[in-house]
């Protein structure tokens, strides 16, 4: 008789993950790690036990296969479901498409995974029926999108904005996606092969849910007032969960902008091209009150954006109560009392939905606008932003300078077992006491901890060169000593580098300084910044060996170049937060009036926390070798230079003096 694997079985994760497993078996170059290890073992530990654990993993542990044989255990034993969030899109495609269809294949118990997606990445299909029903309800210039959309429709099986063959406009892609409150669920003629309820379906037959950070947050909101995106889920594996925090503030925050409007009353009814939902109906009433709404929206935004060019250099653009004069939320009601009107007339249903979503739409803004001009929300911080070309969006922003209470309640003290991975979750010192400053900024209060090195060698793999003898970045002279500093160290590797700064102003002056050293070297220079997708820079340096990238915030994370492509990683200026943004501005005033020092407390853990993460772009795998330079002398010039010396992995290091 053939022996058959008991699925029912506990999983042994150390012989799954050591020398003689089947991930050992299936992978030809497998090397069993003490690290990963330990880490699915705690996992597996927090998740029967139902209690709360953080994991620094250094990179190479292999995080995501510890992670996940441990909740595809829990998950089968206790029928559960398990939901792993993620910041990146890197990650979660990794997760999806990489790690769980080889585990599918690897392990001895069957499982099943799903990703999680928004609601609105899905098609529509009564939308869509309803869209080419109704052309004037579209521009001109969208109507061959939405024929392409059609035809695709009735091809694919995923039925998600990524699996469509092309990138449609938002404007294309809003009149056909699948919306909340205009969805007629089980009532609806499509509801059977309705991409979005299959995707729901799929997920409660799931033991492992793929989701991301956003709509996580979103999930847990819905929660508190007994509704939900996601099934039922017994735990939560936060990876990337450094960045938790940063997704908190967005989402319980407020951002409405000039463009806001115009893309809502574009939609309504366009004057020019006289398409839009209104245009096939006679109200001598919701034509006006865009028009009324269109121009109190265009006087609104000029009056912040006025306020703006004479309050920034003294107020960095945070504003107070009443800062200015409120003649936007009238014809905000005024448009959505007269659609509500229109709306009770309708006989077709499809068309009272369709007004549904722009009742719902000019309800929340009227609310926000209310919200932001009155500021009733203390631990709010309020400002506004102007950015793009000649400052085009204006944008009215707020969010809570502590999320701390906010994840506690929502997360913490709701979810049996979370866990927080990463590999920069602390900020010095060893187990609980290196998790403070992540603990305390997320509200993660009782939990376990594990800290677990890299099992790469960086003494042999990695220089640390520290430029002590280069001016204080704050001197009107460190930037032209830079400039020579740099050009010392790319002729040193012959480009293969990252240029990291902390802001795209000092990037872009240094970028033209070196204009000619790039030019001579032929040697192709990357800014981000510039118009091109941050995507498409990174294929650009992949593939072409000698270049340089220079990058600012989103490069100093969850970028991976492996091999010859990166061997040198040059860190401009140690990566303190800028004090003067309004946000973080409100954050040093919190801990102030708390009577802690913000410096010590906030400033600087999170400064050693992303220059962790940037020195942990050079090294992804064994092979890799490489330099990191840093430029900014304070990190041997100053006591606190220590801390960011002692967060990272042990490698030979040379101060140049």
């Amino acid at each position: 008789m053939i022996a058959t694997p008991d699925t029912n079985k506990p999983l042994d994760l150390r012989h799954i993950l050591g020398p003689e497993g089947p991930l050992a078996e299936s992978l030809g170059e497998y090397e069993a790690r003490p690290q990963q290890i330990e880490m699915a073992l705690a996992v597996q530990e927090a998740l029967r036990g139902s209690h709360h654990l953080a994991v620094e993993a250094g990179t190479g542990v292999g995080k995501s296969f510890a992670y996940l044989i441990a909740a595809i255990d829990y998950a089968r034993q206790t029928k559960k479901k398990v939901v792993i969030s993620t910041y990146t899109i890197t990650l979660q495609q990794q997760l999806i498409n990489k790690d769980i269809p080889f585990l599918m294949d690897t392990l001895p118990v069957p499982f099943r995974a799903c990703l999680a997606k928004g609601r609105n990445n899905y098609l529509c299909r009564r939308r869509l029926e309803y869209a080419l029903r109704n052309p004037r309800s579209l521009f001109d210039d969208h109507a061959d999108e939405i024929r392409r959309i059609a035809a695709w429709a009735g091809t694919t099986e995923d039925g998600s904005l990524s699996d469509l063959p092309f990138v449609p406009s938002s404007q294309a892609w809003d009149a056909v996606m699948s919306e909340h409150g205009n969805c007629r669920g089980r009532k609806c003629s499509e509801f059977g092969d309705c991409f979005y309820w299959k995707s729901r379906r799929l997920l409660k037959t799931a033991d492992l849910i793929i989701a991301n950070h956003a709509l996580l947050c979103s999930d847990l909101v819905l929660r508190q007032d007994d509704a939900g995106i996601l099934p039922d889920y017994a735990a939560v594996i936060l990876d990337e969960a450094h960045n938790i925090e940063h997704v908190a503030e967005d989402h319980f925050g407020i951002d409405i902008s000039n463009f806001s409007f115009t893309h809502l009353l574009g939609r309504l009814y366009n004057r020019r091209t006289r398409k839009g939902l209104l245009a096939n109906i006679d109200s001598a009433e919701a034509r006006p009150a865009v028009a009324g709404l269109e121009q109190a929206a265009k006087a609104f935004f000029a009056q912040v954006q006025a306020w703006y060019a004479h309050a920034e250099k003294e107020s960095n653009g945070r504003c107070p109560p009443g800062f200015a004069q409120d003649n936007l939320t009238e014809p905000v009601r005024d448009l959505r009392l007269a659609l509500t009107h229109i709306q009770k007339s309708l006989p077709d249903e499809d068309d009272q939905l369709e007004f549904t979503r722009y009742i719902d739409r000019l309800h929340e803004l009227e609310s926000q606008l209310k919200d932001f001009l009155t500021q009733p929300e203390s631990g709010h911080v309020y400002w506004v932003e102007v950015t793009g070309q000649a400052g085009r969006r204006v944008a009215l922003r707020s969010a809570p300078v502590n999320v701390a209470p906010l994840l506690k309640k929502a997360l913490f003290d709701e979810v049996g077992s979370v866990v927080c991975t990463s590999a920069t979750l602390s900020a010095g010192g060893n187990t609980h006491e290196a998790f403070a400053f992540f603990a305390g900024r997320v509200g993660l209060e009782s939990f376990k901890a594990l800290q677990l090195g890299s099992p790469f060698d960086y003494r042999s793999q990695v220089t640390l060169y520290l430029e002590a003898a280069l001016p204080n970045p704050e001197s009107k002279e460190f930037e032209q000593a830079a400039v020579a500093a740099i050009e010392k160290y790319l002729r040193l590797t012959d480009g293969h580098a990252f240029v990291l700064f902390t802001s795209y102003a000092m990037l872009g002056r240094i970028a033209e300084k070196l204009t000619p050293f790039f030019a001579d070297q032929k040697i192709d220079l990357l800014c981000q910044g510039q118009g091109i997708d941050r995507s498409v820079l990174l294929d650009r340096f992949k593939s072409d060996l000698r270049s340089v990238l220079f990058g600012t915030d989103s490069f100093w994370q969850g970028v991976d170049v492996p091999g010859d492509a990166l061997t040198n990683v040059i860190i401009v200026r140690l990566p303190f937060a800028v004090p003067s943004h309004p946000l973080i501005q409100g954050k040093i005033e919190f801990l102030r009036q708390s009577g802690e020092n913000p410096f010590s407390t906030f400033q600087l853990p999170t400064a050693v926390i992303k220059f962790k993460q940037g020195f942990g772009r050079l090294i992804r795998k064994k092979s890799d070798r490489g330099i990191v330079v840093v430029l900014d002398s304070r990190i041997v010039s100053r006591p606190y230079g220590r801390l960011f010396l002692d967060a990272i992995p042990e490698c030979t290091v040379r101060i140049v003096r």
